[in-house]
């Protein structure tokens, strides 16, 4: 059961990366990238915790994809509010 719930939180994670590189396609702006990015980080930290059998939160491995997919995201985010004016307006 647990296996299963891993994959399908994986498998949320990808829909969640496909969904912002569409995004990102149509404007060009990184915040939809590093979003896609991001998400494709969650997805591969939850397949190799599943596969590898890291349950474990604790485990070193599992623990720094996921922070970084979710520095990513804070990058992002201070990136896009950082930005200038002009460039926030198109």
């Amino acid at each position: 059961m647990i296996d299963f719930l891993a994959g399908a939180t994986a498998l949320g994670y990808t829909v969640a990366a496909v969904f912002f590189l569409r995004f990102w396609r149509t404007t060009r702006d990184r915040l939809f990238l590093a979003f896609s990015a991001a998400f494709m980080l969650l997805a591969v930290n939850q397949v190799l915790a599943a596969v590898l059998e890291y349950g474990d939160e604790r485990t070193p491995f599992v623990y720094s994809l996921r922070v970084l997919g979710f520095l990513l995201i804070l990058w992002a985010i201070v990136d896009k509010n950082l930005a200038p004016a002009t460039s926030r307006q198109r």
